[in-house]
Order: structure tokens, then sequence, then C-alpha cells
């Protein structure tokens, strides 16, 4: 497999000791949390819940980034913290070198409205709106006149393969359809980070895996930032640059799908990987050495991975 040379390499979320707890009590149990109590002693004294336990992390320019883990383990809360759906208990996220916390209520408005875009598990789409409308939904908020937010909407639109349904209402559209009715809406945007929750777990195993490739396909010509939850490891493993898995709040190992089959940190992580076929990430030392200081690891192509 040839070399994929990455110049990208410059970092554009910072995650910086970030917690987050849930409950009336939470500044006095992050203090003991600090101080090394444990979380369920916190629940009994406090009535709080952690959600989020000392988070650090990079995520660099380009890549899709992977966050897995089981439910409850704080994933979908730390997508949220990226943000500020959900504002932290402590801790500081930072975009493109900038706080969020310092931003302004209309400030964040406008990074979110044009520098990120949310992909969810639910469609959430206007059902009186046709697709064109939806997908053209974020531009519209935007101020943009509806020739021109129209134009951009098809364009994204004959991206995900829907041009041809565009006058049509969410209901006529099945599973799969509405979910690209979804993805286009974040899209249009043309944003520079895409989250996406579980994005495509209330899909059928066919349907899911076409978006999943669709993904793949739009990352090989755009190269965007993607930040992906989900709770299926084959998932993770097929479309992720990276990947962080969580546990209770915290993030326990963070690597290339190669170096976390082959180097799982603790039995939590080994258990993800039963009955998975992991055979085709398990690599000899010296093909492992070849890939060390790239930002992105050397990776299948989609029809690859169905090997």
């Amino acid at each position: 497999m040839a070399k994929i040379q990455n110049p990208m390499n410059k970092t554009l979320i910072k995650i910086d000791g970030l917690y987050k707890i849930f409950g009336e009590g939470e500044q006095q149990a992050l203090t003991r949390l600090r101080q090394g109590a444990d979380p369920a002693e916190l629940f009994t004294q406090y009535g709080c819940s952690v959600a989020l336990n000392n988070i650090t992390l990079e995520i660099y320019r380009g890549e899709i980034f992977v966050i897995v883990g089981l439910s409850g383990s704080g994933k979908s809360t730390l997508l949220r913290t990226l943000n500020r759906l959900i504002i932290p208990s402590a801790g500081e996220v930072f975009f493109s070198g900038q706080p969020l916390s310092g931003l302004s209520a209309a400030a964040l408005i406008q990074l979110r409205r044009h520098e990120m875009g949310m992909v969810f598990q639910s469609f959430a789409l206007l059902p009186r709106r046709s697709v064109l409308d939806n997908a053209a939904f974020g531009l519209e908020l935007a101020g943009i006149g509806t020739a021109q937010r129209h134009k951009q909407a098809l364009a994204v639109l004959a991206q995900v393969g829907l041009e041809q349904v565009a006058g049509q209402l969410p209901h006529q559209l099945s599973g799969g359809m509405q979910q690209r009715v979804g993805l286009a809406r974040a899209l249009v945007v043309n944003p520079t980070l895409l989250l996406m929750d579980e994005a495509f777990s209330a899909l059928d195993p066919i349907n899911r895996r076409e978006m999943q490739e669709l993904l793949l396909r739009l990352q090989a010509s755009q190269r965007r930032t993607v930040i992906f939850v989900t709770h299926d490891i084959e998932e993770a493993l097929r479309i992720g640059n990276r990947i962080a898995i969580m546990q209770q709040g915290r993030v326990i190992q963070t690597g290339t799908a190669e170096q976390i089959v082959n180097a799982p940190a603790n039995a939590y992580v080994r258990r993800f990987f039963a009955g998975v076929d992991t055979s085709r990430f398990v690599l000899a030392e010296d093909y492992a050495g070849a890939f060390s200081g790239q930002l992105t690891p050397p990776r299948e192509q989609p029809h690859d991975r169905n090997r």
C-alpha cells in the first residue's frame, strides 16, 4: 500500500482538562473529583453524575476522529461540548486556537452557523418543507437569498445523490435518504468541522454501509475535519483515521485502528473487539514503524476494507 502524505498538521480542536458534572452540587462534586473521589461516591453524596472526567485531546484538521464508547460513557456529552451545546463544568475547548468560553453568545452562534455542522441520529427534518428547503435551511438562517441558497443546496444534494428528489417531502423518502438530507443540510454551509452523533445508528445495515461509503467518498475530496460518535467498533475501524475509546467519562485510549488493535490499553478495550475480524489491522513491526510521525495513517480505500 502506498503511503499517504498528509500536509495538514495543525490542530483544529484542542480539549484541555475538560470536566462535565450534572447536578445541583456540581462545583462541590468537581472539587471532590479533582481530589480523587470516586464518581459513584459523588452521586451518593451530592446527587451528581460525572459525564466527563479530565479529558485532554487534540483533533487535527482533515481527519475523521471517531469517539467510541458504551451507553453512558460520555461520548455524546463530549461531542456537544465542542460547540457548547453543553457548557463544561471546568476545562476549555479551543477552536483554531480560540477558547470557546471567551466567545459572546452572538459570536458563538456565528461560529456554529458558519464553521460547524452537526448531524444527529434522528433525522430532524422539517416535515412540511421540501428536501431542497431542508437542505438549504442553514443558509436561510444565515440570511442568504432564496435563489442563491437553492443553488448551493442543489449542488450539495447532488454530492449526496439526492438532486432528483429535491422537490419531495421528507415522508416520501426512505430512512437512508432522509439521513442523506440531514448530511446535506450540515454540509451546505461548507463547515470546517462536521460533528456526527450516532448519525448512522438508526439505519438498517445496508443503508448504514452506504452512508459510511458516502462519508468516505466525500472526505476523500473535501478533507473536512469530522468528529464521529458511535458505539460500533466496526464502524469506527472502517471510517476513522484515529479513534478515542471512552469509559465512564474518561478517554481510555487514543490511536489509529492499527495501534489500538495491536496494543489495546486494557481489558475494556479488548472487549470491543470480541467477535470482530481485526486481522487486516495486524501489522508487522517494520510496517508499523514506517508511518511514525504522520498525522493521518495510511488507510485502505473502502473497497479494501471489505476484503
